[in-house]
C-alpha cells in the first residue's frame, strides 16, 4: 500500500482517484455512518472540497482507493471554526501558520482487511502516517480535528493520542469532539506500518499554499 497526495494543481491529473474518494466518503459517512451529509450521484462533496485542499489518499498495490483524508490550512476557513465551532473551548481555534485541518478521514472497510497485532486497518495507520510526514514536509507541526469518540479511541490504539480542545457534545446521531494531534518525527515512527513507502508528492516539491 502506499500514499498518494494530490494537491490541487493536480486534481485533473487524477480524476478516477478523486472520484473514487468522494464515493469512498457517500458510502462512510452517508452510509455506513449515516450523518447528515450531502450526497448527490453517490459522492458526498461540501463547501470545504471548493477551497481547494490537499488529498491525501491510501491507494492498494491493484490501484483501489482503501482511504482518504482532506487537509486545508488552519489559518482560513476551517470546518472546526465555521462548521462545529460548539466542539471548541472558545469557540474559535487559536491557528498559527503551522496548524493544518484534517477531515473527512475514512477507510474503505470493505476491502480485504490488513490488520496490525492491535488490530487497526493497515490503510488507516497508513493514512496516519501520511498526514504527518506531509505536515512535517510543508512546516506544519500540528494537526486538529472535528472527529468522534469512535476515532479518538482508535488514535489512542495507535500511539497517537489526541488532545482535545472543548468538551464532547452530541451531534446528529454521534458524540462529537475537537482535538489536536502533534505532527513530528517520533508520532510518525509510532504510528508507521511496516512496509510503508514514503509519500509520493505529486508536485515536484512540497509547496505550503497547495494544502
Amino acid at each position: 500500500m502506499r500514499i498518494l497526495t494530490v494537491s490541487p494543481h493536480h486534481y485533473r491529473g487524477h480524476p478516477s482517484f478523486l472520484n473514487q474518494m468522494y464515493r469512498l466518503r457517500a458510502a462512510a459517512f452517508g452510509g455506513r455512518l449515516e450523518w447528515d451529509v450531502s450526497v448527490t450521484y453517490g459522492e458526498e462533496r461540501d463547501q470545504y472540497d471548493d477551497l481547494k485542499p490537499t488529498c491525501v489518499l491510501a491507494i492498494t498495490e491493484s490501484g483501489l482507493l482503501a482511504g482518504c483524508v482532506r487537509l486545508l490550512p488552519a489559518c482560513g476557513p476551517t470546518m472546526l471554526e465555521h462548521t462545529f465551532p460548539q466542539l471548541l473551548e472558545k469557540g474559535s481555534l487559536a491557528s498559527h501558520p503551522g496548524m493544518v485541518e484534517s477531515s473527512r478521514f475514512c477507510v474503505d472497510t470493505s476491502l480485504a482487511s490488513q490488520r496490525d497485532g492491535g488490530q487497526l486497518h493497515l490503510a488507516t495507520l497508513t493514512l496516519f502516517a501520511g498526514i504527518i510526514e506531509w505536515s512535517m514536509a510543508n512546516g506544519y507541526s500540528e494537526i486538529v480535528t472535528a472527529t468522534d469518540l469512535r476515532f479518538e479511541r482508535i488514535l489512542k490504539r495507535a500511539g497517537w493520542p489526541m488532545q482535545r480542545l472543548g468538551d464532547a457534545v452530541p451531534i446528529g446521531n454521534t458524540i462529537a469532539i475537537a482535538g489536536s494531534l502533534p505532527a513530528d518525527r517520533a508520532s510518525f515512527e509510532q504510528v508507521c506500518p511496516p512496509g510503508y513507502r514514503s509519500i509520493r508528492q505529486i508536485d515536484s516539491a512540497p509547496v505550503r499554499s497547495a494544502a
